[in-house]
């Protein structure tokens, strides 16, 4: 990570804006990551997982800090199939209302069912990033934000808002 991000995810906190990290990354890494630029404070799920051995599922109920990785996001869609709108969407409304989150091992396809799921509870959504692959969550944001620089035309696009210096401080 840049040196200037976990300034920039202290001020985001510091303002009541809650920062959720969204990658393709294995989850190990991804919550490595989150614990460096300050999405995460203290265990995560991950910790839990490997200091006791407790099976991922009640690992994510049991912290608030918690990593989700796409296979989870994947049955959680699939449960919602044929079920009425009013229904749809409850797994991921509570792992959405954790205080830490990072999903992990995404597909652009599960990216913009988050970003839906964000919206579904009344937030305001902004999502940035460069590839191809984060162009439907860049368009289904209330404010998509692409990188000037490293980002693909798509994203580009299909944002509100590109960044000249790729810098995700610069948002702030």
């Amino acid at each position: 990570p840049r040196d200037a991000v976990p300034d920039a995810i202290n001020k985001c906190k510091t303002a009541g804006i809650k920062v959720i990290m969204v990658t393709g990354d294995q989850q190990l890494t991804a919550a490595s990551i989150a614990k460096k630029i300050g999405i995460f404070e203290g265990k995560s799920s991950v910790d839990l997982m490997e200091e006791t051995g407790m099976p991922y599922e009640m690992a994510v109920e049991q912290s608030d800090a918690i990593v989700i990785n796409g296979d989870m996001l994947t049955k959680a869609a699939t449960e919602d199939e044929g079920l009425p709108e009013p229904e749809k969407g409850k797994k991921l409304d509570l792992w959405l209302k954790k205080p830490q989150i990072v999903f992990a091992r995404t597909s652009p396809a599960q990216k913009l069912y988050i970003v839906k799921g964000c919206q579904r509870l009344g937030y305001i959504v902004a999502v940035t990033g460069d590839g191809v692959n984060d162009s439907p969550a860049i368009k289904q944001a209330d404010i998509g934000i692409a990188m000037g620089i490293t980002g693909s035309d798509v994203a580009k696009d299909a944002a509100d808002m590109i960044l000249l210096n790729d810098d995700f401080s610069s948002i702030i």
